[in-house]
């Protein structure tokens, strides 16, 4: 059946996010109240995109930008394309940080396809949505609190990606510790090892499980339900200062961790007043995004379903 693009346009707020989250290596993930705020509308040929905020005169402004790319493999699923697209993209999610600004712009892309389509939501569900973006992104991590909100445990099974998104205690305050230099994923993939000591293995199995239970129930567990040996350790040399940063809260007690593949750093409780990360580092205090991507004219429906890619618990 042939699709009808609606005449006006489509707009979606993604939220920054974190994965990982010390132990829960390519499975768990936060949502952060930082957004990203999008907009398209079919036109009648040729891709255009304007940028303002993180990533203005560096980011393709044509068919190669995220959005776009993301929006075409969205309209190909739902089986065809427009002649052309307008975007526009006011971006607060730093780039290329560790904060998830990949998987909000592959998020509000897939988001802002369904919207222009009538009847979107009923040719392409939420979950379809997430694996459509999971698919795009590589792994569910950073696409499921995106588009989910919250805190999430993500997977991969036949069909592609699921997700569950569990409700936070009122306790984890984040603060994300953002430098000037920029850090990428694939690079930092390729520090890890083809394969790890199962002892370790089972430490983080362990902590994994323990951090689900200090995330949504008791955070006074938070500085042992963070630690890892799967990942961090292996980064480490590759960013002296984030590894650094990350010894250093939890010196005084403050659970942190790499915030995905780095570098920023997240710390899930408040920081000391007293504490000094340096010049090179900026902070920021956000609170946990409940809600995860909204598309305008949404939200209330959004934020009651209770059904969600595989379930909502709280």
């Amino acid at each position: 059946m042939a699709l009808t693009f609606v005449a006006g346009s489509a707009h979606v707020r993604t939220p920054a996010t974190s994965a990982n989250l010390g132990p829960g290596f390519d499975a768990l993930g936060l949502a952060l109240s930082l957004h990203d705020e999008l907009s398209a509308s079919v036109t009648d040929a040729g891709f255009r995109v304007e940028i303002s905020g993180e990533g203005a005169g560096e980011l393709p402004t044509d068919a190669g930008h995220l959005v776009v790319r993301a929006m075409l493999a969205t309209f190909d699923e739902l089986g065809e394309r427009p002649p052309g697209l307008a975007v526009s993209c006011v971006n607060h999610i730093p780039q290329a940080r560790g904060l998830g600004s990949s998987s909000a712009a592959i998020v509000g892309g897939v988001l802002l396809a369904r919207g222009l389509v009538i009847g979107g939501e009923a040719r392409l569900d939420d979950a379809g949505a997430l694996r459509v973006a999971a698919k795009l992104e590589g792994h569910p991590d950073n696409v499921a609190p995106c588009l989910l909100g919250g805190f999430t445990i993500a997977w991969t099974e036949g069909a592609g990606a699921r997700a569950v998104t569990i409700d936070t205690h009122p306790g984890v305050r984040p603060t994300v510790f953002v430098p000037a230099e920029r850090g990428y994923t694939a690079s930092a993939r390729r520090a890890l090892p083809p394969e790890v000591p199962h002892a370790d293995a089972a430490f983080n199995a362990g902590r994994s499980a323990l951090l689900v239970h200090a995330l949504t129930n008791d955070p006074t567990l938070l500085l042992a339900a963070t630690e890892d040996r799967l990942h961090q350790g292996y980064r480490a040399e590759s960013m002296p200062g984030t590894a650094s940063l990350v010894a250093g809260l939890r010196s005084v007690g403050v659970a942190a961790a790499v915030s995905g593949a780095g570098p920023s750093v997240l710390a899930f409780t408040e920081v000391p007043g007293d504490f000094r990360a340096g010049r090179e580092w900026r902070a920021v205090s956000l609170g946990v995004d409940g809600t995860g991507a909204l598309a305008k004219g949404s939200m209330v429906r959004h934020a009651e379903r209770s059904t969600v890619a595989a379930g909502r618990t709280s």
